[in-house]
């Protein structure tokens, strides 16, 4: 059973970024496409940007597209979210997640679900 845990989440001022990190607890991480989902108030849980074990491919969400840029890395077994020129429609709690098959922006596709990190954009 991987467990994932978020983190980096909080209070951002409108054009502000930060960077959301997703810890696995096992090395076998390594093999699994992860990916950020969010959901913001009152709205149902949303794909947010993918990528698949080796970093070889990425995907993203229209709204996330050049702001947004996901990462991993292996050997720390840690996947992260930087989020550069955040406005108030990003906050949201932010979900990391984890397929044992190939990379999906599909929620029904995951395997494994962190407990989310909130992000907060608001001057």
């Amino acid at each position: 059973q991987v467990q994932l845990v978020e983190s980096g989440g909080g209070l951002v001022q409108p054009g502000g970024s930060l960077r959301l990190s997703c810890a696995a607890s096992e090395r076998t991480f390594s093999n699994y496409a992860v990916a950020w989902f969010r959901q913001r108030p009152g709205k149902v849980r949303e794909f947010v940007a993918g990528i698949d074990w080796s970093s070889s491919r990425t995907i993203y969400a229209d709204p996330v597209k050049g702001r947004f840029t996901i990462s991993r890395a292996n050997d720390e077994n840690t996947v992260y979210l930087q989020m550069n020129s955040l406005n108030p429609e990003d906050t949201a709690v932010y979900y990391c997640a984890a397929s044992r098959m190939t990379m999906t922006s599909s929620p029904n596709g995951m395997n494994y679900w962190g407990k989310g990190t909130l992000v907060t954009v608001s001057s």
